[in-house]
């Protein structure tokens, strides 16, 4: 078996864009004429360049390969053009085509991918959401109210969800890390007090950054969080000092969580070795793929570290194929030390896609794994090659023309894919709440 074929399919999601600004879908084809789809999650560079890349990669490194050599393939890709260290470019195109190459090898073999992988340890896994605004809830005024962040966390609560995530300490920005001010703490301090009182110790906090702070300063904003008990403290400074992490951790009594913005073991070894985090977020489109993970994780469980892995997309990341409702054909199931799975609860592509088939989850649990068929039930047939998808791109509110590159709507996607989509009707994964 060889791989012969490479489509890339550029899209977004409908606005205002939960789930990212685009999505990069990658189909596999080999020579058997078996089809596997991934997702590349790299943004370092817009999706017309990472295009290009994923193209490179795959006519330099897969072309005309066996899908079964994970390994080599990893290896021929990271030692490319002298170079054997972290690339997130490089290897989200990597993670993209590696996760397809995974998703052939489910299918060759009629079995899901956590069988390949050692077999099943969690039969449930824990899933949590961000808060986003209730239909009632004016967007705008949404992410600064802590009441209106307390109803919203409330009713996830009230759907069986025992974990919520909130980021209220300001925005990401290229001048990070600062120190936060003073409204930035009160504002942070008023949605752990309002959250925490509207669910009580039903559900556990997740507060989230997104490395935004110094070392002083977020080690500051962590102090007047630690008496809301949150399970953890995302990202508090940025990655690109991995040896600060540990400061940040030995100063606090909450958990830090990052790994969202790090790719390969290497990276995460670092945090690992020096005890800068106790729980790893890999990005499954980014940080080396299925295999590169699956060994991280082991390395984790090691330092006594968990796995909980950011999900932004559509395939990997957003409740749709491999992660959410084909996360049994993941390595997930197959990893002892396995936290909890993110979701977006807000993501309006999803629900349409699979308005059929994707039915409710209860007491934030994933569906056993045991009870799904192999990883290849998910896109039986080959879709229209990506020439022949229209070349209207939706970016937040506006449609772009891009002659340079194939793009299709979200709209457009959904037409095109539903008829392809052939999930068993005993599947319960998720309710969606418009």
């Amino acid at each position: 078996m060889k791989l012969t074929d490479l489509d890339i399919i550029v899209t977004a999601p409908p606005a205002p864009g939960w789930g990212g600004r685009y999505w990069i879908l990658i189909k596999l084809t080999t020579d058997t004429g078996l089809i596997g789809w991934g997702e590349a999650y790299a943004s370092s560079v817009g999706p017309s360049a990472m295009q290009a890349v994923i193209q490179d990669v795959f006519d330099r490194h897969f072309l005309n390969q066996n899908p079964e050599n994970i390994e080599a393939l990893f290896r021929k890709t990271y030692s490319s053009g002298f170079t054997q260290r972290p690339d997130l470019t490089v290897m989200g195109a990597f993670s993209g085509l590696e996760i397809a190459c995974w998703d052939i090898l489910g299918k060759q073999r009629d079995r899901p991918v956590w069988a390949l992988l050692g077999g099943m340890v969690n039969e449930k896994l824990r899933a949590y959401s961000y808060l986003y605004p209730l239909q009632h809830h004016p967007e705008d005024a949404f992410w600064s109210d802590a009441d209106m962040a307390a109803e919203s966390a409330a009713a996830l609560v009230d759907r069986g969800y025992t974990a919520v995530k909130f980021d209220p300490a300001g925005p990401y920005t290229q001048f990070g890390g600062h120190m936060p001010s003073q409204s930035d703490i009160s504002r942070s301090v008023a949605f752990c007090e309002k959250i925490r009182a509207a669910i009580g110790d039903k559900a556990d906090l997740l507060f989230g950054t997104h490395g935004q702070f110094s070392t002083a300063g977020a080690i500051q904003l962590g102090k007047a969080l630690e008496r809301f008990s949150p399970m953890w403290f995302e990202e508090p400074i940025p990655p690109d000092n991995l040896l600060e992490f540990a400061k940040v951790a030995a100063a606090l009594r909450i958990p830090i969580a990052t790994g969202e913005r790090l790719t390969t073991k290497a990276e995460f070894a670092t945090l690992l070795r020096t005890a800068g985090a106790a729980i790893m977020q890999p990005a499954l489109g980014r940080a080396g793929g299925i295999w590169e993970m699956k060994k991280m994780a082991a390395i984790a469980e090691t330092f006594n570290a968990q796995v909980a892995p950011h999900l932004y997309g559509i395939i990997l990341k957003v409740n749709f194929i491999f992660h959410k409702s084909f996360n049994p054909n993941l390595s997930y199931p197959a990893l002892a030390n396995y936290l909890i799975d993110n979701s977006i609860d807000k993501n309006s592509l999803t629900p349409q896609m699979l308005s059929d088939s994707v039915r409710n989850i209860r007491n934030s649990k994933l569906p056993d794994p045991r009870l799904e068929p192999n990883v290849g039930s998910i896109f039986k047939n080959p879709i229209v090659k990506t020439n022949d998808f229209d070349r209207n791109f939706l970016i937040g509110h506006r449609w772009e023309q891009d002659n340079g590159m194939t793009k299709l709507s979200a709209a457009r996607l959904i037409e095109l894919i539903k008829p392809e989509l052939s999930i068993p009707k005993t599947l319960r994964i998720y309710e969606y709440h418009s």
